[in-house]
C-alpha cells in the first residue's frame, strides 16, 4: 500500500498535525578513507589523530598508545605529513586529490542513476576521516527520504583498517538514529569481472603510451602488519589474488609481475615484500625500466602521487633504474564508473 500522497510527500492517512515526510527513495552512500581539510599543522593533526587513534588502524592498548601518539607522533608527523600534501594538493579547488576524484566518481554514477530512476535513487559520498563525515551524510541521506541505504567503501579488497572500519562507523551513526533505514554493506568487488576489466584496460594504455616499455609490472598494495595476516584477516590473500587474476587476464607472464607492499608504519613485521626496497632490487639487478600500478585505491591519493610517484620512484633511480612508469588509479574513468555501477546494481536486487 502505498502511504505517500504522490508530489506531496506526506502520509496519506497519517492526521494533519503529523510530520511531512519526504517521499520513500534509497540510498547510496559511497564511502573513502579521508582527507585532511587543509595541509596546515592543525589540520593536519586532527586528520591524523582520528586516523591514528582508531583501533582498526593501530590496535595497540590505548594506555600505551595514546600518550605516544599524543606526546611525541602529533607533535612532528603533521609537519612531514602537510608537506606531502602540499606537493600534491588541489590548489584550484583548496582540496586533496582523493576529494576531487570522489567528487567526479559521485557525479558520474549519480548522472547514470537519475537517468535510470529518477528520483527514486539519492547518491552522496562520506569520508571515514575528516569531512564530510559518515555520520552526517548518512543523517542527509535520511532526510531526504532515504529508508534503505547501500553503503559502498570503495576499497577492491577487503581488510580491517579499511572496510571494516568503514562500515564500523556507519553502524555507529545508526546506532544514534530513531529510525534506521535499512542497510546494506558493499563486499570487496576485487574478482567482479568490469573491476578486473578497468584495471587490465589501463595497464594496456599505459604501455602502449610508453616511449620505453617496462620490463616488469610492481603490483602495489598498502600494507598492514603480518600478524593481521595470522589473525585472520583476508587483505593479503585477496591482494595476491587480484594480482594472478589481472595476469591471467592480460595473459602475460607471472613472471612479468610481483604484488609488494607500501606504506609500512612502526617496528613491528609487516606482510612483504615492500615495495620500496623491492623497486631497489629491481634496478640493481638489471630491471631498468619498470612500471608501478596500485590496485588496492580506488581513487589517487597522497599514498600514490606522493609515496609512490615520489618516493618510491626516487629509491628506484637511486639505485640506478632509468625509467618508472607510475600507472594512475582507476579513478573516474568510464570503465570504473561502468564497474561501480555494475556493483551498485547487483546489490540494489530486490529493492527496485
Amino acid at each position: 500500500m502505498n502511504l505517500y500522497k504522490p508530489g506531496e510527500g506526506r502520509l496519506k492517512y497519517a492526521s494533519k498535525d503529523h510530520p511531512a515526510l519526504p517521499s520513500a527513495k534509497i540510498g547510496i552512500l559511497i564511502a573513502n578513507l579521508g582527507t585532511p581539510d587543509n595541509t596546515d599543522y592543525w589540520s593536519m593533526r586532527r586528520y591524523l589523530n582520528e586516523f591514528l587513534s582508531d583501533k582498526r588502524v593501530i590496535d595497540y592498548p590505548k594506555w600505551l598508545w595514546q600518550p605516544l601518539l599524543q606526546i611525541v607522533i602529533l607533535s612532528k608527523r603533521p609537519f612531514s605529513s602537510g608537506e606531502a600534501y602540499k606537493s600534491i594538493w588541489n590548489n584550484k579547488d583548496n582540496e586533496s586529490p582523493l576529494l576531487t576524484t570522489t567528487k567526479l566518481q559521485l557525479k558520474k554514477i549519480s548522472e547514470f542513476f537519475y537517468k535510470k530512476y529518477g528520483n527514486k535513487v539519492v547518491l552522496d559520498f562520506c569520508m571515514r576521516y575528516g569531512n564530510p563525515s559518515t555520520e552526517k551524510a548518512i543523517k542527509n541521506l535520511q532526510s531526504q527520504g532515504c529508508e534503505k541505504i547501500i553503503f559502498f567503501p570503495l576499497y577492491p579488497q577487503y581488510a580491517g583498517p579499511t572496510t571494516a572500519t568503514a562500515n564500523d562507523q556507519a553502524f555507529r551513526s545508526l546506532m544514534k538514529l530513531k529510525w534506521q533505514p535499512a542497510f546494506r554493506t558493499v563486499p570487496a568487488y576485487f574478482e567482479n569481472e568490469t573491476y578486473l576489466l578497468s584495471l587490465s584496460n589501463s595497464i594496456k594504455e599505459a604501455y602502449k603510451k610508453a616511449k620505453t616499455k617496462p620490463d616488469h609490472l610492481v603490483v602495489s598494495y598498502h600494507g598492514v602488519p603480518e600478524r593481521y595476516l595470522m589473525a585472520g584477516d583476508p587483505y593479503h590473500c585477496q591482494c595476491q589474488k587480484t594480482t594472478r587474476l589481472l595476469a591471467e587476464r592480460l595473459k602475460w607472464d607471472k613472471a612479468h609481475f610481483t604484488t609488494t607492499f607500501q606504506s609500512k608504519f612502526g617496528p613491528e613485521k609487516w606482510v612483504g615484500p615492500s615495495t620500496v626496497d623491492y623497486v631497489a632490487d629491481l634496478a640493481k639487478n638489471g630491471k631498468k625500466n619498470i612500471a608501478i600500478i596500485a590496485p588496492a585505491f580506488s581513487s589517487d591519493c597522497v599514498e600514490t602521487l606522493e609515496e609512490i610517484n615520489e618516493e618510491i620512484a626516487e629509491s628506484f633511480s637511486e639505485a640506478g633504474g632509468e625509467t618508472f612508469l607510475y600507472i594512475p588509479c582507476l579513478n573516474d574513468r568510464d570503465d570504473h564508473i561502468k564497474a561501480l555501477i555494475n556493483i551498485l546494481e547487483n546489490e540494489l536486487s530486490g529493492w527496485l
